[in-house]
């Protein structure tokens, strides 16, 4: 991906992802035989500068996920290389690894999941800290975890709670504060506002929000929901059955999209501007599964632009300003 308009020429990326493969294996049978793969991520990059969003977005099954859970190796690719300060996080021992997902956190969809019910708060904010040795003495990090509920704009007070005793979105608050106790640079939040209805996703918003501004965070905005990419998104790529079919600058996207399928995901957002109205239909149809995904463009059984060749040669990575798009059409064809 190229640089953005507000990126100087020649920067160097917090994160580069390429070439990210990542495949699981179908088995079947008493001896678990393997019988095929479901391809998750296929060829996957992309690059985050330092202070920047770059938002992952299409529809559930996509692979988006397991994108962000391959980056910190949560999940094991095959191939690919993931560059994050320079290191391939792929390539690092368990050692390394660790040290390493102190400047890489995550912040998952369901925060209850992701909090001990069995533990106070103050002790789950706190363990990345002493893990890390952060803070002199517990009282240190005592203050640490009050300033860090303040700044996520819960009451310090309530840090003797237990999880059960807080709200949904009280909850991803509390994810957010344990993630930033570690002093992360990188934050990858897979659907963390999806959950929250829409004034709690708003408020989760504008939260990350300051706190990039304040602080210089990147994120991995990975959603199924474009509605919320605009207003925090610096970079958008769209993924398609495991592979991006269209990346850009996120003004670029909404203005301009390239990519039929990219088209068709705006056109299903609710608007009342009658200018936004008419256009491009929205994806029709079922997603093909990922474990025999269509010859060809695999687009093509859901595409109102559909070629005799998009159904049997793979389309390539056209470039475009400031990103690209894997579609015939974009290349002048059709």
């Amino acid at each position: 991906m190229t640089t953005t308009s507000e990126t100087p020429a020649g920067f160097e990326p917090l994160l580069r992802v390429s070439g990210l493969r990542t495949w699981y294996a179908i088995r079947q049978g008493l001896l678990r035989k393997t019988v095929g793969h479901v391809q998750a991520a296929t060829d996957v990059g992309f690059e985050i500068a330092p202070g920047e969003t770059l938002a992952l977005v299409g529809e559930s099954g996509c692979g988006k996920s397991t994108v962000g859970r391959s980056i910190l190796r949560l999940e094991s690719p095959q191939e690919g290389e993931v560059v994050f300060e320079g290191k391939d996080l792929l390539s690092l021992d368990e050692a390394a690894l660790r040290l390493a997902r102190q400047r890489v956190q995550i912040v998952f969809q369901d925060p209850m999941a992701s909090l001990d019910p069995r533990m106070r708060i103050r002790d789950q904010i706190a363990e990345g800290m002493q893990s890390f040795g952060i803070g002199a003495d517990e009282k240190e990090r005592t203050e640490r975890v009050a300033s860090l509920l303040a700044r996520v704009q819960l009451d310090p007070a309530a840090m003797d709670r237990y999880p059960h005793e807080f709200s949904g979105g009280q909850r991803q608050r509390i994810c957010i504060a344990r993630a930033l106790a570690v002093e992360p640079r990188l934050i990858v939040c897979d659907e963390s506002v999806s959950a929250l209805d829409v004034s709690i996703q708003a408020q989760i918003l504008n939260l990350l929000r300051e706190l990039q501004d304040e602080l210089g965070l990147s994120y991995l905005f990975i959603t199924h929901d474009l509605s919320v990419v605009k207003y925090l998104a610096h970079q958008v790529a769209v993924m398609y059955l495991g592979e991006i079919v269209e990346q850009g600058p996120t003004d670029r996207i909404f203005e301009a999209p390239a990519h039929p399928y990219t088209q068709g995901l705006l056109a299903a957002i609710p608007s009342i501007d009658p200018d936004r109205r008419g256009g491009s239909p929205p994806v029709l149809g079922d997603v093909p599964s990922p474990s025999d995904p269509p010859a060809g463009c695999h687009f093509h059984t859901r595409c109102n632009r559909v070629m005799d060749r998009c159904r049997a040669e793979a389309p390539p990575l056209v470039p475009l300003e400031g990103g690209a798009s894997r579609c015939f059409l974009s290349s002048g064809e059709g």
